[in-house]
C-alpha cells in the first residue's frame, strides 16, 4: 500500500471546509493506504500561541479528528511534536533548502503581510519543516489542496537535491492526491473566499461543533442573490455564493450539483437554503456529539495519542536516522 501523511493545524475547530476538502477524504484513504495524520503544533508556534491554548486545541482537534472518522486502530494519529524526527529532518532540510526557493513562497508573503521583518524565522523555513513532515516517513502520496502545490514542489526539489548532494536515491518522489468534490469550500459571507477557521467573522464558517440551530442560523444568513436557483452549472458561472451553497449541499449528499440543481427544478435560495440546513446538521450532529464525549475523557484522549505517537516514531525513526548518516552524523 502507498504510505500516505498529512496534518491539519491546531489552529481552532476544523469547518465544515476542512470536513469535505480533507478529513473526510482523509477516512476514506484508511481503506486503501497506510496512514500517518498529525496534528501539526510544531507549524502552529511559527506564530505566538498561548501555551494553555496550543494544548487545548491539539487535543481538540485530535478529537474531532477521531469523531470524524479517524481509526487509531488502523491510522497513526498522534501530535507532531511528540516524534523527534520531524525536527531532527526539518533541520538538514534548512541546510538543503535554497533561500531563492524560500522566497518563491507565496504562502509566506500571504502570511507575514506587510511586516516581513517582524515575522518569526520558524514562518519563513516552516516549507522545510512540511517537507520533512512527509520525508521522515518515506510518504509517496500527500491529500493537498490546489494551495499546497507549491509546497509539495518544494518537498519534492528538496528531497532530489538531498539526493543529488550526497550520491544516494533515498528519499522518493511524492505524488498529490486531489480527492473529492467541494474541495473548496468558500465563506458564507464571501463566495470568493476559502472558508477559515482563522476568519474573524463565525458567521463565515460552519463549525464541525456547532449546534443545529447555529448550523441554521448561519446558512439562513449566508449571501446569496436575488436569482433563483439556474436548472444546470452553467448558470453558477457567475454567482459565487449560489455556487459554493450548491457545491457544499453536493458534496455533503454525495451528489454531482448538476443533479441538485435538477432535484431542485428552479426553486429560490428560502427552499433550498432550508433543504442545506437540515442535511448539514444530520452530517455534522454525530461528529459534534462524539467529539464532546473523547474531550471528557483526557487520559484517554492522551492514551490514544501517544499510542499513535509510538506506531509513527517506529516508521519514522529508521528512516531519519539513516538520513543522519548519510549526512556524517556519529548517531551515538
Amino acid at each position: 500500500m502507498h504510505r500516505v501523511l498529512s496534518g491539519i493545524q491546531p489552529s481552532g475547530v476544523p469547518t465544515l471546509g476542512n470536513y469535505l476538502g480533507a478529513i473526510r477524504n482523509w477516512v476514506a484513504l484508511q481503506d486503501d493506504h497506510e496512514c500517518l495524520f498529525c496534528v501539526v503544533d510544531l507549524h502552529a508556534i511559527t506564530v505566538w500561541q498561548e501555551p494553555a491554548t496550543l494544548r487545548r486545541n491539539t487535543r481538540e482537534m485530535a478529537a474531532t479528528l477521531l469523531a470524524c472518522g479517524i481509526d487509531p486502530t488502523r491510522s497513526a494519529l498522534f501530535a507532531q511534536s511528540a516524534v523527534s524526527a520531524h525536527a531532527r529532518l526539518a533541520w538538514i532540510f534548512n541546510c538543503v533548502a535554497r533561500l531563492g526557493w524560500l522566497n518563491r513562497m507565496t504562502q509566506f508573503k500571504d502570511k507575514a503581510g506587510k511586516d516581513r521583518e517582524a515575522a518569526s524565522a520558524g514562518l519563513y523555513v516552516y516549507p522545510n519543516l512540511m517537507a520533512a513532515d512527509i520525508h521522515t516517513y518515506h510518504a509517496t502520496r500527500v491529500p493537498v489542496g490546489d494551495d499546497q502545490r507549491q509546497h509539495l514542489e518544494l518537498a519534492n526539489d528538496i528531497g532530489e537535491k538531498f539526493n543529488h548532494d550526497y550520491g544516494v536515491t533515498f528519499f522518493p518522489r511524492i505524488e498529490p492526491l486531489i480527492m473529492g468534490p467541494a474541495a473548496r469550500v468558500m465563506s458564507l459571507r464571501d463566495g470568493s473566499k476559502k472558508m477559515s477557521k482563522s476568519d474573524p467573522s463565525d458567521q463565515s464558517r460552519i463549525n464541525l461543533t456547532d449546534t443545529a440551530d447555529e448550523i441554521a442560523q448561519k446558512i439562513k444568513r449566508a449571501k446569496t442573490d436575488p436569482l433563483p436557483l439556474p436548472l444546470d452549472p452553467g448558470g453558477l458561472a457567475d454567482r459565487p455564493e449560489a455556487r459554493n451553497l450548491v457545491g457544499i449541499y453536493a458534496a455533503l449528499a454525495n451528489l454531482e450539483p448538476a443533479h441538485v440543481l435538477t432535484e431542485m427544478n428552479g426553486a429560490g435560495f428560502g427552499t433550498f437554503k432550508t433543504r442545506l440546513a437540515d442535511l448539514t446538521i444530520a452530517t455534522l450532529a454525530p461528529i459534534a456529539q462524539e467529539t464532546t464525549r473523547l474531550l471528557q475523557d483526557e487520559a484517554d484522549l492522551d492514551r490514544m495519542l501517544t499510542q499513535g505517537a509510538a506506531r509513527a516514531r517506529a516508521v519514522a525513526e529508521p528512516i531519519v536516522r539513516e538520513a543522519e548518516r548519510i549526512v556524517g552524523f556519529l548517531g551515538l
